[in-house]
């Protein structure tokens, strides 16, 4: 009589403290999205220019940090950089509190770039080391709502705090969010695995990431552009209440990952992620084309069903094919692709926009998406489908 096939657990303790670290974490962040360029306008006098420079400048420095900050997850471990870098955001956060100029507000967010690089990479890292076999695109796709249910209920606390009692409240909540995430991941054992004695130095930039990066690339910066001005074109083409078509999109993500959490790790990566970024071009392709409100929902829709399976491929692509002890390098990579999506895609999209309108610039960003799909399905040859 054959034995029954045992399944290794998913929701083990680490991944359940893993993934409400990075609840807290990501709540904190949540609610500087519109904190920060509010801060820096209304208590601080900056003008946009000055708005830009503030927001903007966490991106600097997690964006030259990041490789840094996972090949030394590979080293010395997820869990110090985890507790490390929530300490260290909430920290930065609560001076904001007390910053008295632009210039100050800046340093803090740089510091606040280094807190972002080391604990997202590292989390990303102990997320691939908690999953079991076969199961890392579930594990991802389950993981990642700890990042869109903060972003989503983080703005709403941050705007209460606001207005309950001003800026300083407010910057002391987020601090005590990211704190929280501090103290959970105390709670974390360390998930990485020590590397062989004689095993080769990890690079800085790791190869196994370059391909899915660059592909990941093309679908998160579409996605960024369309979250930059789909409020101006919803108003230009008389839908007044655009703040629905983001609800509407963050629901579709996590009802998406929730329902379909197990296909990433059923598909080739590539061929999901192929499948995946045609849906995100042919998405904002339609916002482009049919300039009402039934083509804007209907276009951001599948543009959130694209962008629900695009992360879980990729980041399933690299995982498999990297030993464990370069997990945290090839993650750091990876994530680097996703700074310069958030930071060059607005900026394309802002450039073609001004030579030719907000839905041509919609439909340049259908364009590099497409040319993403195009790329993955070029490398869906030798790709062997996972099981879970």
């Amino acid at each position: 009589m054959t034995a029954p096939e045992v399944h290794p657990r998913l929701f083990t303790p680490a991944f359940v403290a893993l993934t409400l670290s990075e609840f807290a974490y990501f709540t904190a962040a949540g609610m500087e999205i519109p904190l920060a360029p509010l801060f820096a306008a209304r208590q601080l006098g900056a003008d946009e220019v000055g708005v830009g420079v503030a927001v903007g400048a966490l991106a600097l420095t997690a964006l030259f940090l990041r490789p840094l900050a996972g090949r030394t997850s590979d080293r010395r471990g997820r869990r110090p950089l985890l507790i490390g870098g929530a300490l260290l955001y909430a920290a930065a956060t609560a001076l904001h509190a007390i910053a008295p100029d632009l210039t100050v507000m800046v340093g803090l967010r740089l510091v606040l770039g280094v807190a972002e690089a080391f604990f997202f990479v590292a989390g990303f890292a102990a997320l691939a080391d908690l999953a079991p076999p076969g199961r890392t695109g579930e594990a991802l796709s389950i993981n990642s709502l700890a990042l869109y249910l903060g972003i989503a209920v983080g703005p709403i606390i941050g705007q209460a705090l606001l207005g309950a009692g001003g800026f300083g409240v407010a910057w002391l909540g987020a601090a005590a969010f990211a704190a929280l995430a501090g103290l959970i991941a105390w709670r974390l054992p360390e998930t990485s695995e020590p590397a062989a004695a004689d095993a080769p130095a990890v690079p800085l930039i790791h190869r196994a990431a370059f391909w899915p990066g660059l592909l990941l690339l093309s679908g998160i910066a579409t996605m960024a552009g369309f979250f930059t001005f789909v409020a101006l074109h919803a108003e230009a083409i008389g839908v007044a209440n655009w703040s629905i078509v983001l609800l509407e999109f963050g629901l579709i993500v996590v009802g998406t990952r929730i329902l379909f959490a197990k296909l990433p790790d059923r598909l080739p990566p590539y061929q999901l992620g192929a499948g995946a970024l045609a849906l995100t071009a042919a998405g904002i392709a339609i916002v482009g084309l049919v300039q009402n409100g039934v083509g804007l929902l209907a276009g951001a829709g599948v543009v959130a069903l694209g962008v629900a399976f695009t992360t879980p491929a990729f980041f399933t692509a690299v995982i498999s094919h990297v030993s464990p002890h370069e997990r945290g390098a090839a993650m750091g990579t990876m994530t680097v692709a996703i700074d310069l999506a958030f930071g060059g895609g607005p900026l394309v999209f802002g450039l073609v926009a001004a030579a030719g309108g907000i839905p041509v610039a919609f439909l340049a960003g259908g364009v590099l998406s497409a040319l993403g799909a195009v790329g993955a399905l070029s490398r869906v040859r030798g790709t062997p489908a996972q099981t879970g």
